[in-house]
């Protein structure tokens, strides 16, 4: 929340494990941080050293805290989380910290398996240990509460004269992966998709009854305890897993140290299940007693319990009232997690449909289960449903708000043959081959857009540029007063948001093209809160240069101001006079854009995609593009290695275009009328 404010936000943790490898929870944090800071920084002392010595350890923490503090303009601190070490002086010790390190504490106490007054209770003594060491509380959160006993829970809490809030208890933030169970019964994996250890088991069954028994119990995202050589069990299982109108299984642990019968074996292994089999030599009630205790980590990889927390935070804490609490001042930037959290923001606050044609891709199912558990847009997804919600069962995503629609049998498809051959029929197009056109789903994604079913579309994860791009030529076409589809990648640096155009489509643009992107990237950058001062770049500033390709951005800028669009924009330039006010006071003192430019528009795609990759890569940039412009309605490219956090980001950009577009057209159709 900080960080996503602007503030360089460091973390600390003033005691942690002793063995056993880094801290999950520290590490998660420390990957979430803005301020300069790696991991080793933002680590105070050991429980063993506070047993030791408790006042040298408190001397210990002060000297690192401050290390912290200086890079820092807000520092998050992690107390300790009383699982290495439960005593009843450990949250005194924590209060002690918080004194000497000048820090407000935010209380967070358990509400699992009791009462709202109980849980009111414990926070009383709590506060009342740590106002007696002297340390300020700001507030409560009460963890893992009954969900439908939250407003309760926040009534009894309103006792202790402190905002209060309460979450929910949500099994899987505590749930176990299969890869955590394997590891924790010693086992090894038998066969299943590798992809799907990451799924957590949210319950667990041993399977002591026949088969048509177990098939009866089994529920969704649980993981099945048999012994090896119960065959019929293992068989029913697999299936099932696979078959329509069953629980989606989390994976099977095979106990006992038995191997399947050799028939058994060779059966299994040929139909080559997805489902995640580990075997493991214990016997079935030791088996089980481990499975039931492991909790699961929540580490910098454990995407879906990261969403579902963030999740929690935004339905049920007022960001704004605890961020008030702790007395934080933020500074006038814009960091990458400034802009990411504000691009969720302007998506979430006025919802579109989406369209991702590329169902078959684990990326994009990821991306989606994502988006529809932040509620930022609304989406269809194209693929077999069958396939496209079996795979996502199985990586442990909800898609139950999407819509899943197969191009080759949806009641659509009719209406989009018969519009796309009136849209190509200058070009021979027929209905016989819109038919098979309407086959591919890049078409068929595009003409949702066109007819109004999806209000934009982001493909190319497993697709080329092209595939996506032409469509959209094709259908949608450019908005009137523009004649080149471009792009622009929008640049997160350390403390402010560059435009950067064009680096995707365009290879060798004419100066009319070159004018075209200049005034479509200006507008791109405004609709993202980027005023737009516009820098046509050459290796020239000025009138000092020739050449042709120096006479090509001079002709371009004329153009531009010719429009009459009012931009600030500036050139032939180079990038250092551009965004350097020293070197622009020398080579350009008068200018309005020169130093300050936020528009960067590149005079051939060769630099252009240079360029953005090499600030990328060594500047440590955000790069989130490629963010197509000038077409009528939005659609949007992916990189082929996109990740998901990358599909996220240009979803959320699709939906905020389609909002600038559709007030567009909203205000068209006014003005007609």
């Amino acid at each position: 929340m900080l960080a996503e404010s602007g503030a360089r936000v460091g973390v600390f943790r003033p005691i942690t494990r002793s063995a056993d490898g880094p801290d999950p929870i520290l590490e998660l944090l420390v990957r979430h941080a803005t301020a300069s800071l790696d991991y080793a920084d933002c680590v105070g002392v050991t429980y063993d050293q506070v047993h030791a010595d408790p006042e040298a350890a408190l001397s210990e923490i002060v000297a690192r805290y401050h290390e912290v503090q200086t890079s820092s303009d807000a520092v998050v601190i992690v107390g300790s989380d009383h699982t290495d070490v439960v005593n009843q002086s450990e949250l005194a010790y924590n209060a002690r910290i918080s004194v000497n390190l000048g820090a407000r504490v935010l209380l967070a106490v358990s509400g699992h398996d009791r009462a709202p007054w109980e849980t009111a209770e414990l926070a009383s003594h709590s506060i009342a240990e740590i106002r007696s060491a002297q340390a300020h509380v700001a507030g409560v959160v009460a963890n893992r509460c009954e969900p439908d006993g939250l407003d309760a829970v926040v009534e009894a809490l309103r006792g202790t004269g402190l905002p209060a809030w309460a979450l929910p208890e949500v099994p899987v933030l505590f749930a176990p992966t299969m890869a955590e169970l394997c590891t924790a019964v010693g086992g090894i994996v038998y066969a299943g998709d590798p992809a799907l250890l990451a799924r957590e088991a949210t319950s667990v069954m041993v399977g002591g009854m026949t088969a048509e028994h177990i098939l009866e119990r089994i529920t969704e995202g649980q993981v099945v305890i048999v012994p090896a050589d119960r065959s019929d069990a293992l068989l029913a299982l697999v299936a099932a897993h696979e078959a329509e109108g069953f629980p989606s299984l989390a994976g099977i642990v095979l106990n006992g140290g038995l191997q399947p019968h050799p028939a058994i074996d060779a059966l299994v292994k040929g139909t080559k299940p997805r489902l995640p089999l580990i075997r493991c030599e214990q016997g079935t009630f030791a088996t089980a007693a481990i499975a039931s205790q492991t909790r699961g980590q929540m580490t910098p990889s454990s995407l879906r319990k990261v969403d579902t927390a963030l999740d929690l935070m935004e339905r049920h804490v007022d960001g704004e009232a605890l961020r008030d609490l702790m007395r934080v001042e933020i500074p006038e930037i814009v960091t990458p997690q400034m802009f990411e959290f504000r691009l969720l923001a302007r998506a979430r606050a006025d919802r579109r449909r989406i369209v991702l044609p590329e169902g078959d891709d684990d990326r994009i199912l990821r991306a989606a289960g994502r988006l529809i558990r932040r509620g930022i847009v609304d989406l269809s997804i194209l693929g077999d449903e069958t396939r496209v919600r079996q795979r996502a069962a199985e990586l442990g995503l909800e898609l139950d708000g999407a819509q899943v629609i197969d191009p080759t049998s949806s009641t659509m498809r009719h209406g989009f043959i018969e519009e796309y051959a009136r849209l190509r029929a200058h070009r021979g197009v027929t209905e016989d081959v819109a038919v098979e056109v309407m086959r591919d789903p890049s078409y068929f994604g595009t003409m949702m857009v066109h007819m109004g079913a999806a209000d934009g579309m982001v493909s190319g994860a497993a697709h080329t540029t092209a595939h996506t791009i032409r469509p959209a030529f094709e259908i949608i076409k450019t908005l009137p007063d523009v004649s080149t589809v471009s792009s622009i990648f929008l640049m997160c640096l350390a403390d402010r948001v560059l435009a950067f155009g064009d680096c995707a489509v365009v290879p060798d643009p004419t100066a009319e093209e070159l004018a075209d992107i200049a005034v479509s990237s200006a507008r791109t950058a405004a609709q993202f809160g980027i005023d737009p001062r516009v820098a046509m770049l050459s290796y020239s500033t000025g009138e000092s240069g020739s050449g042709a390709d120096v006479d090509k951005v001079r002709a371009a800028t004329t153009l531009v101001r010719d429009r009459g669009t009012g931009l600030p924009v500036e050139g032939p330039i180079q990038f250092d006079a551009a965004v350097e006010p020293s070197v622009a006071a020398a080579k350009m003192p008068d200018s309005a854009v020169a130093g300050r430019a936020t528009v960067l528009v590149f005079p051939d795609l060769n630099t252009g995609n240079n360029t953005y990759k090499a600030v990328q890569r060594t500047a440590g940039a955000v790069a989130i593009g490629p963010v197509l412009q000038g077409l009528r309605k939005p659609v949007n490219d992916l990189s082929r290695g996109a990740l998901v956090e990358d599909i996220v980001n240009t979803v959320a950009i699709t939906a905020i275009q389609a909002q600038v577009s559709g007030r567009a057209s909203d205000s068209t159709e006014g003005a007609r009328r």
